[in-house]
């Protein structure tokens, strides 16, 4: 029973926080000083060069407003709009590429993203902790230092500077990798799927750089404190070697809050998107919201933030479910 009121509890909570997410989403755009409808009737009128009568851009005006979902009221247009995202998932079709479905591009640069942005946030959190790990269990020998200051050195630098460093150095100075990226369309090869391989071994070298550094020392804070816990005293006075303490008892247990800071990284990937997509000319959620923002889209805006709130929430939610497993002091509670 208490398993089920705990369940239940989260649920509920993930359910509010997806509701205010989705309100507060509907209401940013509409506060912009860019109205969408104007700006696609202004486009047509300077193709036609102004040869529109007002009657028929009157009639137009009323057809876009309906098809974008922005006819009558702010409370109607909010009504049809939880209508049409909670229960289709359907944000309308794009302003700045119309007739094209918002959800269409969404799923189209999902996995560009999903896969550069997922990959590099493992891999910094596990070579990131496994060098904290070592450096806070042996955190009185010199070696330990020089590993606490790689992660002193990158985590301070802003992303953008860290990337246009990497860029510089990796595509200019010496050219390894290519300035501008060029990434393939079409059926997939093994040799079209090499080169996505190859361009995005940049970007995904400057995110791995940026969270290495954080995972370094917070994992290096941990183990140093667990290291003076009585229960690994106890091991050595039992004889356990160095690596058995080191991983079965310090790691172990330092590891709780990296798994939280882990599970938010991977839900909060949509907000490192759109700086890395820019820089380097990536092909993913970020150059949509680029162009969304840029150009008023409101839909579009709506399906990239909606996904990133959704995204958010369950790493929160799967964090509130599984943590019982991982800490018997919350299952036991």
């Amino acid at each position: 029973m208490g398993v089920m009121r705990y369940v239940a509890k989260r649920l509920g909570l993930y359910l509010a926080v997806l509701f205010i997410g989705l309100t507060i989403t509907f209401l940013l755009p509409r506060l912009m000083p860019i109205n969408p409808v104007d700006g696609y009737i202004g486009q047509i009128q300077s193709r036609a060069n102004g040869s529109i009568s007002a009657e028929a851009i009157a009639e137009l005006r009323v057809n876009l407003e309906q098809l974008y979902g922005l006819e009558g009221d702010l409370f109607t247009q909010y009504l049809a709009y939880l209508k049409r995202v909670v229960l289709n998932f359907d944000f309308g079709p794009s302003f700045t590429y119309y007739p094209q479905p918002v959800s269409a591009m969404i799923l189209n640069a999902l996995p560009w993203t999903l896969g550069l942005l997922l990959m590099s946030t493992f891999i910094a959190w596990v070579m990131g902790n496994m060098v904290g790990l070592v450096a806070g269990y042996f955190h009185r020998k010199k070696a330990a230092s020089v590993l606490e200051f790689v992660g002193i050195l990158l985590y301070p630098i802003p992303y953008y500077i860290l990337a246009v460093t990497v860029l510089l150095l990796l595509a200019y100075v010496f050219p390894i990798f290519p300035l501008s990226a060029t990434f393939p369309v079409g059926q997939m090869t093994p040799e079209k799927f090499g080169m996505i391989i190859y361009n995005s071994l940049l970007p995904g070298i400057t995110l791995v750089l940026a969270g290495f550094g954080w995972n370094i020392l917070s994992m290096k804070a941990l183990a140093v404190a667990t290291t003076e816990e009585p229960y690994v005293t106890y091991a050595r006075l039992k004889g356990a070697s160095n690596w058995m303490r080191m991983t079965r008892y310090v790691f172990r247990n330092a590891l709780l809050p990296q798994v939280t800071a882990l599970a938010l990284s991977l839900g909060m990937v949509f907000n490192g998107a759109l700086l890395t997509e820019m820089i380097f000319s990536y092909p993913g959620i970020g150059l949509v919201m680029r162009t969304a923002a840029t150009g008023g889209d409101y839909n579009v805006l709506y399906g990239a933030i909606t996904l990133s709130i959704i995204a958010v929430a369950t790493a929160g939610l799967v964090i509130d479910l599984i943590y019982p497993l991982l800490d018997p002091r919350i299952r036991h509670r």
